[in-house]
């Protein structure tokens, strides 16, 4: 499920019937379908050493089983053998056992290992000459050592060719070599069967070592290293979100927490955000347990965000460096902030200086896109969706702010009629904005030839409701809890969460340049030296000026 919904992996369940009875096949079959899992590798597997019977002797009844139960719904795979299954009484005799798993219902085959393409090519002639017309996939097990090379000989009783035993003969206690080797083969292997014209794609035995498959596919021309994006989320290959196109922007940066919280929806938006005033978001009770923790250990954190908080401007500088990619006064590189689960995105980098700025300051940013009118779909920053589209942005912004500064910002903020707004207190009591309640606003859209335009981002009031639990919580849950109960770091951090605002602002006049830049320096320029309890700073007369030259100084001393 993970490699599913989080990873964004498309994922085929290896299913083997030996010793299984019918409950547990439809047990484990409910809970595919449950997890959005459609593609199934249906084998037999190894007969079990207590010689107690199985409700599925063959691969051949799972097949049918499944097709029995689930209908279509199920992608199914089997497996065949180009050099015959070893204990078939002949190769004929295997190939009409193959053909009985298509004609169950199988709906593709993948190979067992073979070392000469010319192998593959006469098993596939030798499947259409006997009626099989679904793709066969080649499995190749790149040679990555000599104890593994014969592990796997001895496991699938193969027998290696003698040529390429007279090549890794000599290397056997050289592994570099023969990983070198096994690489080289490979490639020539799966070349030759794709000149052929035989071979749909390739299906890789990797034994979780990844690098030489890594390799064998770079080689091959076949590594995309910048895909384009369907979507500028990430989009989940289960069925059950397969026409997800519309998500609120508060958990762009953090697409995992959204995905767990709405694991348990039947159906996602495709088309516009609904109105409802209750979006059915997972319950926080229970999500804290899970995705407000950190992937990262306590001491990585420590070692980022300082083993001490000794004042509020020690939290505005973990912030300021993440976005400037510079290292924190311990010469550590700060990667993440509890908002942001991964290394800043290009759209991000693009103003990040200018975000760095605000928060040296006290402008918290946690969440932000700048205005874009009309870029084309294939730009490396911006693009998304398919060849031949438009992209289209609001500029926005979502940050922490102090108590006073929040007073501040309300009064600003009606000079200027064009941007919508969402100002809300940890507990909610103080829920201020001037957007319909139950009328999202798109902030990101598409327009593609012979296709609706598709909007798949929004601001979206009721939401926002939802994900200030969340924004709130990880002050405490990833950061205060880092340190000693009544320690002056943890009572600074829980202060942060306990007394500032969580505040969103969207710009709506997109083709013009965005004033929320101009907004943030009259917010900044109302600052008089005076300090409250809801936030301080050591420096609060900085200016966006001083903090260039400060990058510059830093990175300066880098270069030396």
């Amino acid at each position: 499920m993970a490699s599913l919904n989080y990873s964004g992996l498309d994922t085929m369940l290896h299913m083997t019937s030996a010793g299984a009875t019918i409950a547990d096949i439809d047990r484990h079959l409910a809970k595919a379908k449950n997890m959005g899992i459609r593609n199934i590798l249906a084998l037999r597997g190894d007969r079990l050493e207590d010689g107690n019977p199985s409700d599925f002797e063959y691969a051949t009844m799972l097949v049918k089983h499944i097709r029995k139960k689930y209908g279509d719904y199920f992608v199914i795979g089997v497996a065949g053998y180009p050099s015959g299954h070893p204990e078939a009484n002949s190769y004929e005799e295997d190939l009409k056992y193959l053909k009985e798993k298509i004609d169950a219902g199988a709906d593709f085959i993948i190979t067992q290992l073979f070392f000469k393409p010319e192998v593959f090519l006469k098993f596939v002639n030798d499947c259409r000459e006997i009626g099989i017309r679904v793709p066969i996939i080649p499995g190749v097990m790149p040679i990555q050592s000599y104890d593994s090379l014969r592990h796997i000989v001895k496991l699938s009783k193969l027998e290696v060719p003698q040529e390429i035993v007279e090549i890794v003969e000599p290397l056997k206690h050289n592994d570099e070599a023969i990983q070198n080797y096994g690489i080289y083969q490979a490639c020539e292997m799966i070349k030759a069967m794709f000149q052929s014209g035989v071979a749909p794609g390739v299906h890789f035995y990797t034994l979780n070592r990844e690098v030489a498959t890594m390799s064998i596919i770079k080689q091959l021309g076949l590594w995309n290293c910048q895909p384009q994006r369907p979507l500028p989320w990430k989009v989940v290959p289960s069925f059950r979100r397969c026409q997800e196109e519309i998500r609120p922007i508060f958990w762009s940066t953090r697409p995992n927490a959204y995905i767990h919280r709405t694991s348990h929806w039947d159906d996602f938006p495709n088309g516009r955000w609904g109105s409802s005033e209750s979006p059915a978001f997972g319950d926080l009770r229970d999500y804290y347990l899970f995705y407000l923790k950190s992937k990262s250990t306590k001491e990585e954190l420590l070692e980022m965000w300082g083993h001490s908080v000794d004042s509020y401007q020690d939290v505005w500088d973990v912030f300021y460096h993440y976005l400037m990619g510079l290292p924190n006064k311990n010469g550590v590189k700060i990667t993440k902030i509890p908002w942001n689960d991964e290394e800043l995105c290009p759209e991000t980098a693009v103003i990040s200086e200018r975000l760095a700025c605000l928060n040296k300051r006290g402008i918290l940013t946690i969440n932000s896109q700048p205005n874009v009118n009309g870029v084309d779909s294939t730009d490396p920053v911006h693009g998304w969706g398919t060849q031949g589209g438009y992209i289209y942005k609001k500029a926005y912004l979502e940050f922490f702010v102090s108590g006073r500064r929040m007073q501040n910002l309300k009064h600003i903020l009606t000079q200027y009629s064009q941007i919508n707004y969402h100002i809300i207190n940890k507990n909610g009591r103080f829920n201020f904005t001037n957007a319909h309640r139950q009328c999202p606003i798109a902030v990101t859209w598409g327009v593609f030839p012979g296709r609706e335009i598709i909007q798949p981002t929004v601001v979206d009031p009721e939401s926002f409701l939802v994900w200030k639990d969340e924004a709130f919580g990880l002050w405490t849950e990833q950061w205060a809890k880092l340190y000693p109960e009544g320690s002056k770091s943890r009572q600074i951090i829980e202060s942060i969460a306990n007394n500032y605002y969580l505040v969103n602002l969207v710009d709506n006049d997109f083709p013009k340049e965005t004033v929320l830049w101009e907004v943030l320096d009259k917010l900044l320029s109302c600052d008089d030296g005076n300090h409250e309890e809801d936030y301080e700073s050591t420096d609060e007369s900085l200016s966006c000026s001083s903090v260039s030259d400060e990058v510059d100084s830093q990175l300066q001393k880098l270069s030396v």
